[in-house]
């Protein structure tokens, strides 16, 4: 992932996006013309962003992100993109807590004006933790940094999952239930279960991922604690930094009502996805940034919670990954990228990290 060409997000042309945008903003801005569209070059694997200008004398938007739906052609990651549930989630972080979150502007659900539905929101200026090459690599800005430094965007990036889950009342993201019976968290997993069997249907299971789902169970928390909306998609490559302070917070499509720890533990897992990718190339990567035991201790200094059960939870957002990186895997063999290995276990990238988690040596 880190060495090989980017696999295709999109079969859509910015040029002709921008073109139909420009049609669509005229008739709720007679005048207005969309100019400067461009991707980001971080732009992420499921909905599609594109950066955009508004001319036009009275609209105090000005510099705009646009945040569509995936194309169909392009052997989506997840099977469903509800945009007004992310603008809903959005507008409500907004109103209920502190958080930097992009105000957002018009909300589409007709697909016809660019072919599937979108909305419109402000753009932020600053910097991203890169994905490609990770921020884990020397030569970006995250690695160059001085300790110092990332210390700080640690602590502010911990701060903000704090404030969200202690901020917003957790009885107006009830709407975020998947339908179903039992606790939250059981919701939760039995949702990923339904996304698993959606990604390899007619396709080869993943002996290794349904090893992990098994282990799940062995290691259920006893008391899975109060549920809070939880930012879904929690890592530092999700925000846009003004230095290195959070300025943004972006990609909301997994949001949900969860214990705290599920954030946590994605927060978690995510860094160390790129540490150990890192390590892996021969480079020490950044070892003492977003450690586990950190996470959890300024998170507990910050809210008074101590985090639980983190063993599920690092185990459960390894195993959410995987799941989403056997689906990536097979849009690059349907797109002729990659060739599809006999065993399916080989498609995912942080496989030796997964299956060390199922045996319980990894941390």
């Amino acid at each position: 992932m880190a060495t090989a060409p980017r696999p295709r997000t999109s079969t859509r042309e910015p040029e002709e996006i921008g073109r139909r945008l420009t049609a669509w903003l005229g008739r709720r801005l007679p005048g207005a013309r969309v100019t400067g569209i461009t991707t980001p070059a971080s732009n992420g694997m499921s909905s599609e962003t594109l950066l955009f200008d508004i001319e036009h004398p009275r609209t105090p938007l000005r510099a705009c992100a646009l945040r569509l739906a995936a194309d169909p052609a392009a052997y989506t990651v997840f099977p469903t993109y509800d945009m007004p549930r992310q603008h809903r989630v959005m507008s409500l972080v907004a109103e209920y807590t502190d958080l930097p979150v992009p105000r957002v502007q018009w909300l589409e659900i007709d697909p016809e004006p660019l072919g599937a539905p979108f909305f419109v929101m402000a753009r932020a200026e600053g910097r991203v933790p890169p994905d490609v090459m990770p921020y884990t690599y020397e030569g970006n800005w995250l690695h160059a940094a001085t300790d110092a430094e990332r210390a700080g965007l640690e602590e502010e990036s911990i701060g903000l999952l704090a404030r969200l889950h202690d901020q917003f009342p957790a009885k107006e993201a009830e709407f975020l239930l998947p339908e179903g019976t039992g606790s939250p968290l059981r919701r939760h997993v039995e949702a990923q279960r339904a996304y698993y069997d959606w990604v390899v249907a007619g396709l080869s299971r993943s002996p290794l991922i349904e090893r992990a789902f098994g282990r799940l169970e062995e290691l259920w928390p006893a008391d899975e604690g109060p549920a809070v909306l939880n930012w879904g998609d929690a890592r530092i490559g999700n925000v846009v930094y003004d230095g290195f302070e959070p300025v943004a917070v972006l990609d909301w499509e997994m949001a949900a009502l969860a214990p705290r720890e599920v954030d946590l533990g994605w927060t978690v897992y995510l860094h160390r996805f790129f540490q150990d990718l890192t390590v892996g190339f021969g480079q020490p990567g950044l070892p003492d940034f977003l450690r586990r035991d950190a996470v959890e201790r300024r998170y507990a200094e910050l809210t008074g919670h101590t985090p639980r059960d983190m063993e599920f939870h690092t185990l459960y957002a390894a195993l959410r990954h995987a799941i989403v990186m056997l689906r990536i895997a097979y849009r690059q063999a349907h797109f002729g990228e990659v060739a599809v290995p006999a065993d399916p276990d080989g498609l995912i990238l942080h496989h030796a990290s997964l299956a060390a988690m199922v045996q319980g040596t990894y941390w």
